[in-house]
């Protein structure tokens, strides 16, 4: 069974520890068809021997056109032109406009909430974004570090994604509480709560619907939801992350924008990143939503899932 990142300890035989992160499976591997798009888009711009304003210039159309945005990429352009002078070469650009990437992306913490136990985790975002699944990962990694979850179908429109869920729960015998189709989800929800909290598990993660053709109606939903989970566990729910599917690039940020009026936004999980070419559109995520992104979805397998690193992604970008 493949096992999630590990964080191993080493002593370097220099009288000191080291700390080193070791991914089982490289991001720069699974960014391939992103990193391929964002080179192919800024071509020979960092050529040797190239005057700076002609590099801005060429930039900042390249930026747009690998899904970063226009305000977005005004920003980079911005930054770049504080941090370097007339004179610089290519090369300082280049890691101007890396340090500026990873300003933007490292402007919101990305920290999860989980501190103790008992914690509630909201996903939401529209369907066929990838919430079941991305919530199916995120209890096998707390699986993985010892915790004990509950799943919660709470998309009691689709029966499909109330199977599904289900079926994730049997594959990694991690219980599912789900109602009948059509039910309220709010009392599903609250049939979910009296369960965790007799039954003494640490994390539940709480599966939501994304219909936003009715928008008014799924946003009081949610809301509903999220005022009976804060009503039966104080400060919960501590988490509650939206959930965008990167393929779709500028598209994920009119979703977001809707999702935002729902209230108590803590973070980003960004899906299908593997399989995308505009990659590029997770920096305007970052810079307009102003959320974290926390965990990056990097495959289909239930082990492919990431903590969001900055530094990490901009260097799989450049690599």
């Amino acid at each position: 069974m493949r096992r999630p990142p590990l964080l191993l300890r080493v002593d370097r035989g220099e009288g000191r520890n080291y700390n080193l992160f070791i991914v089982i499976g490289s991001l720069r591997d699974k960014l391939a068809r992103t990193r391929q798009a964002f080179k192919q888009k800024l071509g020979g711009i960092f050529k040797s021997g190239r005057k700076r304003e002609d590099i801005l210039d060429e930039l900042t159309e390249a930026l747009i056109l690998a899904d970063v945005g226009v305000s977005t990429t005004e920003k980079l352009i911005a930054g770049i032109e504080r941090a370097t002078k007339r004179s610089d070469p290519a090369e300082a650009v280049e890691e101007a406009l890396k340090s500026e990437l990873v300003g933007i992306l490292s402007k919101y913490p990305g920290r999860i909430a989980f501190d103790s136990a008992p914690s509630v985790l909201m996903m939401v975002g529209v369907n066929g974004g990838g919430k079941t699944t991305s919530l199916a990962k995120l209890g096998r990694r707390l699986q993985n570090e010892g915790k004990t979850c509950l799943l919660v179908a709470a998309d009691t429109f689709r029966a499909a994604a109330q199977e599904q869920l289900a079926v994730w729960g049997q594959r990694l015998d991690i219980p599912v509480i789900k109602g009948p189709y059509g039910a309220d989800p709010a009392a599903v929800v609250f049939d979910a709560l009296r369960h965790f909290k007799a039954q003494g598990f640490d994390y539940m993660l709480v599966d939501t619907a994304g219909r936003l053709h009715t928008n008014t109606n799924l946003m009081n939903e949610l809301e509903k939801v999220k005022r009976i989970i804060g009503r039966e566990i104080q400060g919960a729910p501590q988490e509650i992350l939206l959930v965008l599917d990167a393929s779709v690039g500028q598209n994920a940020l009119h979703q977001a924008r809707e999702f935002q009026k729902f209230s108590g936004l803590t973070g980003v999980f960004l899906t299908k990143l593997d399989g995308t070419a505009k990659g590029g559109s997770v920096i305007a995520i970052a810079d307009e939503l102003a959320l974290p992104i926390k965990f990056i979805g990097i495959g289909e397998g239930v082990e492919d899932i990431m903590e969001f690193s900055p530094g990490q992604f901009v260097e799989a970008l450049f690599a």
